[in-house]
């Protein structure tokens, strides 16, 4: 596909994820320019297409991918208006990134992944950024050239300093911990094959009728455990950290530990508060890294195949939290198109 130069991106949602993408595309990334914004709220779509010369605002999502100086389409809205954005881009045959999950749940994700099939080529990359960031990008690469062995187990932690007023329970495991899962499917190689939700006594932090903390555990068809501490009210600070556990060595990454200082009589150093802190540079690296794919006319990073997989271990997940016990995840044959 021959694209104008820059990349003319609709941006679908204006809230904090949504807003934050088109400053980035505005001030950070290279080869493209925010030519559309869409909000159910038309007075903050507004307002946000006013920060940015040329752009328009629309509260239709079909308005913006019809217009002529559209050629992508990042979808920063609620997972439950995915489906429908994801589908309506299908019809434009435009390349879209889609900020995680895909779609809520497994059910629709798996009509995405059809639609998807019948076009006969990708056309999104789902928003799991963490592949981009430079720490677990190096991890990744560690494990790749073997020299660890075969990975046992993955611990993560995940830990933010409050959650939303509107966050609940499942919400720790769909919209957090799945972040978790396309991590250990995509580090160790592995698909997930069973999930169990052990819920220690919450937290005196927590909101009345909120699980938190969670402690999840995932079994893979490679033979490896992973666990996740998944901590939303932790009070001090936004970690999140990995230690891979091998054959013949670990490694371990999100310690934070760039600068350290000593003054006073103590030592230390800061803990970043939230996730555009921490991530910030994965979120310029995916974004510039999409915007150059589409240029060159390719589709690279997780795949649909990747939502549909997260979010079935998401489903699961929620459960196994709701109902106890082990859950088992069976996923559809892998098309040949995410092969």
């Amino acid at each position: 596909m021959t694209q104008r130069a820059p990349l003319g991106v609709a941006v679908i949602g204006t809230g904090r994820m949504g807003a934050d993408h088109v400053r980035r595309i505005h001030e950070v990334t290279s080869g493209a320019r925010v030519a559309a914004v869409v909000d159910v709220d038309a007075e903050r779509a507004k307002s946000v297409a006013a920060r940015v010369d040329g752009c328009t605002a629309h509260t239709d999502p079909a308005a913006a991918m019809a217009a002529a100086d559209v050629d992508a389409v990042l979808i920063a809205s609620p997972g439950p208006a995915h489906e429908a954005t994801l589908l309506a881009a299908f019809e434009h045959d435009l390349p879209v990134l889609c900020e995680k999950p895909l779609t809520p749940d497994a059910a629709s994700a798996l009509r995405v992944l059809e639609a998807e099939q019948r076009l006969g080529h990708r056309r999104v990359q789902v928003g799991f950024m963490r592949r981009y960031d430079p720490e677990y990008a190096k991890l990744k690469a560690l494990l790749t050239t073997g020299q660890l062995g075969r990975p046992l187990m993955l611990h993560n932690r995940h830990r933010n300093v409050a959650s939303p007023p509107f966050f609940t329970s499942s919400m720790l495991i769909s919209d957090s911990v799945a972040h978790e899962a396309d991590a250990t499917r995509w580090l160790l190689g592995h698909e997930i094959t069973a999930v169990t939700v052990l819920r220690p006594t919450p937290s005196a932090s927590a909101p009345d009728a909120l699980q938190d903390p969670q402690f999840v555990v995932f079994e893979t068809d490679g033979g490896a455990l992973s666990d996740v501490e998944i901590f939303v009210n932790c009070g001090f600070g936004y970690q999140v950290q990995a230690e891979v556990v091998c054959e013949r060595g670990t490694a371990r990454i999100g310690d934070g530990h760039a600068m350290v200082t000593n003054m006073a009589g103590r030592w230390g150093g800061t803990i970043a508060q939230d996730w555009t802190e921490r991530f910030e540079t994965a979120y310029d690296q995916e974004i510039q890294t999409w915007v150059d794919a589409t240029r060159r006319g390719e589709v690279t990073g997780p795949s649909t195949w990747d939502g549909y997989a997260a979010a079935a271990v998401c489903e699961a997940g929620v459960r196994a939290l709701e109902d106890g016990g082990r859950v088992e995840i069976e996923l559809v044959e892998k098309p040949a198109l995410y092969t």
